[in-house]
Parts: C-alpha cells; sequence; structure tokens
C-alpha cells in the first residue's frame, strides 16, 4: 500500500522544514544572521519559493531555528537529569554537550536584529525559563551533594555557557574545538567543592539574566 496524497504531502512539508533548519542552522553558526535567503535554500536543497512558504521573511526564520536549538539543549537537559547518577554528573554532562547551545549565543553576541527576537519572542522565552529551572536544579542538586562549590548560583554557570561558547576568531575548527575542551576541564575543575578562595561579589541568579 501507498500513502495517500495528503499523508505524502505532510511528510514532505516536515522533511523540506528539517532541512531549512539544518542548513540555516550550519550557516548562520558560520558566517551570521543576514546570509542571503537564497544560499540557505541552496544549501537546503530546496527551492526559494519551498523556504518562503515555510518562512516568510529573515526573522520568522531566525526564530524557528532559535526555538528548535534551545528545544534540543532542554531535552538534553532532561535526559541528563534522567540518566546521570548525580546532580553533578547531569551538570557535567551538559557542560559537554553545550555545542548546540553555541548558535543561539553567537546570534544574540552578533547580530542585533537576532537579538532582538531572542528577547521578545514568547515561546524562546518560555524554552529560555525551562532550561534555567532545570540547571538550577544542577547547581541546587551538586551543592547539596558536596560537589559543587556552595557561592556559585544558576546564573553564575548560565554566564559560563555564554562564556566558553565564543567562538575563538580566526581560528580552525579543530583548535576551536580542543580549546572548548581545554575550558571545559579548567571550569569543571573552578566548579568542584572544594579548597578554594572565595569569589568576589554574590552569586548570581537566573532572575539576573533577564534583560
Amino acid at each position: 500500500m501507498t500513502a495517500d496524497p495528503e499523508t505524502r504531502l505532510r511528510a514532505d512539508a516536515r522533511r523540506n522544514r528539517d532541512q531549512i533548519l539544518a542548513a540555516a542552522r550550519a550557516i548562520f553558526a558560520a558566517q551570521g544572521a543576514e546570509v542571503p535567503m537564497e544560499e540557505i535554500a541552496r544549501s537546503a536543497g530546496v527551492g526559494v519559493g519551498t523556504l518562503y512558504r515555510r518562512f516568510p521573511d529573515r526573522d520568522a526564520l531566525i526564530r524557528a531555528v532559535a526555538v528548535d536549538n534551545f528545544d534540543r539543549v532542554l531535552r538534553d537537559a532532561k535526559a541528563a537529569k534522567d540518566e546521570e547518577p548525580s546532580n553533578w554528573d547531569a551538570l557535567i554532562r551538559l557542560l559537554h554537550q553545550s555545542m548546540e547551545l553555541q548558535l543561539s549565543i553567537q546570534l544574540a553576541m552578533v547580530s542585533p536584529r537576532a537579538l532582538v527576537i531572542l528577547r521578545s519572542d514568547p515561546a524562546i522565552k518560555a524554552l529560555r525559563d525551562e532550561l534555567l529551572v532545570v540547571l538550577g536544579g544542577f547547581v541546587q542538586g551538586a551543592q547539596a551533594e558536596g560537589r559543587l562549590r556552595e557561592d556559585v548560583g544558576t546564573g553564575d554557570v548560565a554566564m559560563l555557557f555564554a562564556t566558553l561558547l565564543r567562538q575563538m576568531p580566526g581560528k580552525g575548527e579543530e583548535v576551536a574545538r580542543i580549546a572548548m575542551r581545554r575550558c571545559i576541564g579548567i571550569m569543571i575543575d573552578g566548579l568542584r567543592a572544594g579548597k578554594t578562595e572565595p569569589l568576589p561579589g554574590r552569586a548570581l541568579t537566573g532572575s539576573d539574566l533577564d534583560p
């Protein structure tokens, strides 16, 4: 039996959308959010008309990519919570998986247009807030386990993510990945409970990160 025409159309539409999002994610990460839409369509293997039927303008595409990206990270965080033996282990796993966040952080840092979208879109804000709740659970749980230093807050860890995810300008992908792995190792060492110097100021909370 073959699928009916409507089912095939829905499947084609989903496939086209997924291809466009994947192409846009890769191109935005490499070149920024102002790349011509024609280039994104060409990379996705679809016509420009198909792209505009799915996403009527650049803002809609940026928004969809950001929502998809944050949703991936949130799913990773929840999987880490369910699958890891401790909150500390879940936090470390999320740090190592943090490359997924790179695009959204870069968009916010290098594109004023994307920054406005990331700040104003309710779906993105809801995903961000939910991610901060999960991250906050990791932080508080790891502190209760005695493995994360007590003078660190959820906002501190989120800011470390953002700092970590800055791309190294002028460096190749291999160097950037080596540097990232090393930076994660240094970061984990700094977060670990033990004989540490007190941090200046106060712990940052998730609400400190609100625009």
